[in-house]
């Protein structure tokens, strides 16, 4: 029986391709906000034509569609040359809610001189990755995503509110884990599961969380590039579901200012490439020093990084004290107030919870950032605090507060520019400045209600 998912080289795509009567192709490539940029393609010009190409730009594109202006680190590519996008053929599939037979396909960024493109995501990752590969190290991470249904909202005037299910009411208090609450969904939770069935996308499992109308899917564990990519192509399917019920799916960090916020959690442990046993076991079971160090790693760059983990000006307000959205980044066992949760599991399933980013953050990007700091904590053999065992939800330790700190820590760590590249830095930084300039330029609700008669 021939995947549904993914495939060896072009040949083969084409027997799958014509094997289905796929007449389209969509060319897909996730920019810096995990946004899909690309080209629709007929399957016929696809095989024949030249490699696609795209301007340099679209890699240095603000979530509003603007672009930063230059400065002494970051500069546009003058011309706004084209850049050139290779298909990873692992990652062709269907696009099961196009009404003719379509197919989708991530495509990689290449320099005309046939070098990865330092700013393009999936080369970020990759970057990444080829640390772990030096040192004979695989990592494996499983993610989970929360996102809110919400009533189609067309007007941002206007705050979110729950949508109606099927009893006709919407949900009003919180109702996590409720079954009957899961099932006020029935017909768009099979959707989902239906869509993805023909992506070849795997779901574990799905919870009703916290929220009124707030879920989480989560997905099996394995290679970081695949499950990234799975988490990228999950947020349009459950998209497109959710439209199909006349319900908006949205991934915000924190959508409604009475709910709680939406993340986006990454379980990671890391395989010896050689023997397949996890590095974070000792023989008789124990914790590893490398596992302690992967644990420091992520409290001393955490801070670091945030602006990546939460990559947007509405990202620091899902971080609550006194709630399960973490505020710090200390570590226990299966403790939830803490940002960096050890799940008990046998030795080797050993693994650390990040619980840091949010649903909004770009997955390839939160990966990468989660993975690096791991990777400098076992490198420069760090040690941890002591574990938590009480509640810390209301202890704010060490993490940003918003998105101008964040970008700044970022940008003056030598450890982030070793790791990512001074371009991706310079760039990331440059769209994340811009994008703070664009919300500062709209009048909120609250200044209008404090301050309009108050000052």
């Amino acid at each position: 029986m021939e995947s549904l998912r993914g495939v060896a080289n072009g040949e083969e795509a084409k027997s799958w391709l014509q094997i289905r009567n796929i007449q389209d192709i969509e060319c897909v490539v996730p920019d810096l906000a995990g946004v899909a940029r690309g080209k629709m393609m007929p399957t016929e010009k696809f095989f024949s034509g030249p490699v696609m190409t795209m301007p340099a730009s679209i890699f240095a594109q603000t979530i509003s569609g603007d672009y930063p202006e230059d400065d002494d680190r970051f500069q546009h590519n003058p011309t706004d040359g084209d850049l050139y996008f290779k298909p990873d053929y692992s990652t062709l599939t269907s696009v099961p809610w196009e009404a003719d037979p379509t197919a989708q396909l991530i495509h990689d960024a290449y320099t005309r001189q046939g070098a990865p493109v330092e700013t393009a995501p999936r080369n970020v990752l990759k970057r990444v990755l080829q640390l772990y590969e030096e040192k004979g190290w695989e990592p494996v991470v499983a993610p989970e995503i929360e996102f809110y249904l919400v009533r189609p909202n067309t007007d941002p005037d206007y705050p979110l509110e729950p949508p109606k299910g099927r009893s006709g009411r919407p949900e009003v208090g919180r109702q996590s884990y409720s079954i009957s609450a899961l099932n006020e969904f029935d017909d768009l939770i099979d959707d989902i599961y239906d869509l993805s069935e023909k992506q070849g996308l795997e779901i574990d499992t799905m919870i009703h969380e916290e929220g009124a109308a707030q879920m989480e899917i989560n997905l099996r564990h394995g290679h970081p590039l695949a499950l990234a990519d799975q988490v990228f192509m999950f947020k349009r399917t459950i998209r497109e579901a959710a439209l199909r019920h006349e319900m908006y799916a949205t991934f915000m960090a924190k959508p409604m200012s009475n709910q709680p916020g939406s993340a986006m959690h990454i379980h990671q442990s890391v395989l010896d490439k050689e023997t397949g046993k996890n590095i974070f076991v000792t023989e008789d079971g124990a914790e590893s020093a490398a596992f302690l160090s992967f644990i420091a790693g992520h409290q001393e760059y955490l801070p670091y990084v945030t602006c990546i983990m939460a990559p947007f000006v509405n990202s620091y307000r899902r971080f609550s004290r006194n709630s399960t959205s973490p505020v710090n980044v200390f570590w226990g066992y299966d403790n939830r107030t803490v940002g960096l949760r050890v799940p008990y599991s046998n030795p080797q399933s050993r693994r650390l919870e990040n619980r840091i980013p949010g649903s909004d953050a770009n997955p390839y990007l939160a990966i990468a950032a989660s993975l690096a700091c791991g990777y400098l904590g076992i490198v420069e053999d760090l040690k941890p605090d002591a574990p938590r065992s009480m509640d810390s939800s209301d202890e704010a330790k060490a993490l940003p507060r918003g998105l101008q700190e964040a970008v700044s820590q970022f940008e003056d760590s030598e450890e982030m520019i070793e790791i990512f590249g001074e371009t991706f830095v310079a760039t990331y930084r440059a769209i994340k400045q811009e994008e703070f300039e664009t919300f500062m330029s709209v009048i909120s609700p609250w200044e209008r209600e404090y301050l309009l008669l108050n000052v």
